[in-house]
């Protein structure tokens, strides 16, 4: 790297190295670019007594601003030791600043946080010490200065966490539970503060795309696993396993002893269904390709190569990137319905997503939608009329899923009625392309199927919209 000082000098010293008078001039302003930033270099004692150097593109200075647009990847290893619950490792972010301006803290969201008695070992931004706060389930990690749009950084954060033992409440989401350990939105994940308590089911998540994750796992005990993505590496002793994933938001996983799989190709992918003894492996795989089969004819192709139906500890359904959890025992009159919502997620949240927890008309109302649609299902809400434009916080426990799944994909089931089921299709699909891999809102979503029709939707819309009209 070109104007980078490498040899060594003393330890505890620091040079800056000023690539450019302008931009030692201007300072951390959004104009200011990675090759005109200012580059620290710390030089640190290394391995053997050697001195090693750390480059860095933050630049000294604070704007009390993060964002969502980084493009983060994530290299995780974590070990955990089935029979006590524990769970330790680190995850290595590195993040590059797209959002047009300067950024002087990172905000990595997991439920080990509130779920797993999150403790929080060392934390280093470009190798050096960082001080993380841990509010809620999300850890603060500052980066010591401004990373100009366009930098890069990279965070390491050590963690450990106790699962727990049952599946009430939201303990399911982390947990060892009726032979199966689940672990979702574990991962300390770009995100931004979000509140987790919530009087509903709601799902409290915001996460961008990462474009590759890597996860090697070790346990204490030979563990078939359920995971985001492929297996690339297995140690002799079954012990260690790779795993690596691309264009993801989380790496869902669950793991159990005894695990067996049924499979089926539909079209070019891979239906996999993971279960234990006495559950409906032939119901739940037929369940999903042929839901996959009657979205993919709506909704646009697949956007993985496997769809992996897995039976998770317990709790609700929950969709992850090419995964999807029916939780142990649910009935037979259900199955078919939540393998479908939860495929359906696939597409909006998997391909497209949005803030989960402030909007969820654009994730759970357009899911519930295209799963009814496929299956022919349609009934009524059993609760009162409400504004579809709430967070998951202002909706009871009783009425969320009436209000926001059931009236909203009502609602846009109408509309699919007054403009016709192909114009309203692809407006659907030209949403999804329009968004794809990215973070969209309701309002891009309503304006995606009025602009595709005369019929002026939006007056339709006004009363159930009141923030968005």
């Amino acid at each position: 790297m070109s104007g980078v000082v490498r040899r060594a000098l003393p330890a505890a010293v620091a040079l800056l190295v000023v690539a450019g008078t302008a931009a030692a001039a201007a300072g951390p302003t959004a104009a200011t670019t990675p090759r005109e930033a200012i580059r620290r270099v710390a030089v640190e004692p290394g391995r053997q007594g050697r001195l090693a150097t750390v480059v860095t593109a933050i630049v000294p200075g604070t704007v009390n601003r993060t964002s969502l647009s980084l493009r983060a990847t994530y290299v995780v290893r974590a070990r955990l030791d089935v029979g006590s619950r524990a769970l330790r490792g680190y995850v290595v972010v590195t993040a590059q600043n797209r959002s047009g301006a300067g950024i002087d803290r990172i905000e990595l969201n997991t439920v080990m946080a509130r779920l797993g008695g999150l403790r929080l070992g060392e934390v280093s931004v470009d190798g050096k010490s960082a001080a993380p706060r841990i509010d809620d389930q999300t850890i603060l990690v500052p980066l010591g200065g401004v990373l100009p749009d366009g930098a890069t950084t990279t965070v390491k954060v050590r963690f450990a966490a106790t699962l727990r033992t049952t599946v009430g409440g939201s303990s399911w989401l982390f947990t060892r539970a009726n032979g199966i350990v689940n672990l979702y939105r574990w991962i300390p994940w770009v995100s931004r503060r979000t509140p987790f308590d919530r009087p509903n089911h709601g799902d409290p998540f915001v996460t961008p795309v990462s474009p590759h994750v890597r996860l090697t796992l070790i346990t204490d005990r030979r563990m078939r696993v359920a995971t985001t993505g492929s297996r690339t590496a297995v140690s002799a002793d079954g012990l260690t396993q790779v795993f690596e994933a691309t264009n993801v938001r989380d790496l869902t996983t669950a793991l159990a002893r005894d695990y067996r799989t049924v499979s089926a190709t539909v079209g070019d992918n891979i239906v996999r269904v993971y279960y234990r003894s006495g559950a409906p492996a032939t119901a739940l795989l037929k369940a999903a390709k042929a839901a996959l089969t009657k979205l993919e004819a709506r909704l646009g192709p697949y956007p993985y190569k496997s769809l992996k139906i897995v039976q998770s500890a317990g709790g609700y359904g929950m969709e992850g990137p090419g995964v999807a959890w029916i939780p142990t025992g649910v009935g037979t009159a259900n199955l078919t319905y939540l393998v479908t919502h939860e495929v359906a997620h696939q597409w909006f949240y998997g391909l497209v997503g949005n803030d989960q927890a402030r909007e969820p008309f654009a994730d759970e109302a357009i899911t519930d939608m295209a799963a009814r649609a496929v299956l022919g299902l349609r009934r009524g809400s059993r609760c009162g009329t409400a504004a579809l434009d709430k967070t998951i916080y202002r909706y009871s426990s009783t009425c969320y899923y009436e209000q926001v799944y059931i009236q909203g994909g009502t609602l846009l089931a109408d509309a699919k009625a007054a403009m016709g089921s192909t114009t309203y299709w692809a407006a659907v699909r030209g949403y999804i392309e329009d968004h794809r891999w990215g973070l969209s809102h309701t309002t891009a979503l309503l304006r995606a199927l009025d602009d595709a029709t005369p019929i002026d939707l939006a007056a339709r819309w006004r009363l159930r919209f009141p923030k968005v009209y």
